[in-house]
């Protein structure tokens, strides 16, 4: 029964909830992504169809199940998030995004996209419920539906 077994990479998360609260948690990651060649990413997880994520919470050890939708942001280590390898140079954006509970991110917003859907508007209105935020170091996975507000930065 062991060999059927899906091997599983843990990675550390730290997860912003709504009303500003972070845990540091976490997740178990596959070796293989189903969607693109390399390991599976937290932004794979976070944009698939599972309601509730496994996490382990790193200060107890204790085992939890975080429901995807209540996440407002996500951040995980920028080599565990890299970029999608691309031929085609990203339209990027330095925004500053605001919470419905009123915190503040800042960072870069990079997505490869047809020329007719190129703008931030149409990169905003994608469907799927997480999108990345290039931190210093970080990745921050900002769910849409915790975001009030994006306003473009001057460079």
């Amino acid at each position: 029964m062991e060999d059927l077994r899906v091997p599983k990479r843990v990675v550390p998360v730290e997860v912003v909830l709504p009303g500003g609260e972070a845990r540091q948690v976490s997740v178990y990651l596959s070796e293989g992504a189903a969607s693109h060649p390399g390991p599976e990413r937290l932004s794979d997880l976070l944009n698939g169809s599972a309601a509730f994520i496994p996490a382990r919470d790193s200060a107890s050890g204790a085992m939890s199940f975080l429901h995807r939708a209540s996440i407002a942001v996500a951040r995980v280590a920028a080599d565990e998030e890299p970029a999608d390898d691309s031929f085609t140079i990203p339209t990027e954006h330095e925004v500053e995004i605001t919470l419905v509970d009123g915190a503040r991110l800042s960072g870069l917003v990079a997505y490869v996209a047809p020329e007719s859907r190129e703008r931030l508007v149409d990169f905003l209105n994608r469907t799927e419920p997480f999108f990345r935020l290039l931190e210093r170091d970080q990745v921050a996975l900002v769910g849409r539906a915790h975001v009030a507000r994006v306003a473009l930065l001057q460079r």
